[in-house]
């Protein structure tokens, strides 16, 4: 390997410090595009039966899709009805706890998501979660 630089690279690499200039960060880029398909669910309002049903048919159609990501928001559980049960914490909502949970026991979804997540603030934060699908 040749250990001295040209003067064509030295004299390119002074322009580029001369202009204040900063290289794109590409570990970043790559990042961001990774996750190409984004599908959102919302199931405010729901019954548990009812969200476990439409759940599970979205995420098989995801998947079918090859929809790679996909945001399900159930809300935080402040306006849920569960403080009429007394075997129910007035704490929990119920969907935002029980549909993980149905998630991770229902062995054919879970040959098709590679991860469960709660979401960022942008997305929804504590009231929604992310399934993450794996490669068809």
């Amino acid at each position: 390997m040749n250990s001295k630089i040209s003067e064509k690279d030295k004299k390119t690499w002074e322009e580029f410090l001369s202009k204040n200039q900063k290289l794109p960060n590409k570990d970043n880029e790559q990042a961001e595009t990774q996750v190409k398909k984004t599908r959102t669910l919302d199931l405010h309002g729901k019954s548990l039966e009812e969200a476990n049903q439409i759940i599970e048919n979205f995420i098989k159609k995801s998947f079918e899709d090859r929809v790679q990501k996909l945001i399900i928001v159930t809300g935080k559980g402040l306006h849920s009805k569960n403080d009429k049960d007394p075997y129910v914490s007035k704490d929990l909502g119920i969907l935002k706890h029980s549909i993980p949970d149905y998630l991770s026991k229902n062995s054919e979804l879970m040959k098709m998501i590679s991860n469960i997540s709660e979401a960022s603030i942008k997305d929804g934060g504590s009231g929604a979660f992310y399934i993450f699908l794996k490669k068809k």
